[in-house]
């Protein structure tokens, strides 16, 4: 895989856009862009976990009914 390719530029409305070939695909629907050292860089967003997405809910707030507890069926090893 190549780590150079020139690439078009256009416009839509009022943004510049740029193809992005195949060979540098992103995953995903979103991608982090930010300048650095005069440089443009694109890359993808980070997945967050399953511990930083449980953090992130509200509480739920709901009373739930109480379960009456059932016995235990017995499994043979």
């Amino acid at each position: 895989m190549s780590s150079e390719r020139l690439v078009k530029l256009f416009r839509i409305g009022g943004d510049q856009v740029v193809r992005i070939p195949r060979e540098f695909e992103l995953p995903g629907e979103e991608a982090i862009m930010r300048r650095e050292e005069g440089r443009l860089v694109i890359e993808p967003v980070p997945r967050r976990s399953l511990l930083a997405l449980l953090a992130s809910l509200e509480p739920i707030e709901e009373d739930f009914a109480t379960i009456d507890e059932l016995p235990h069926d017995e499994i043979d090893v």
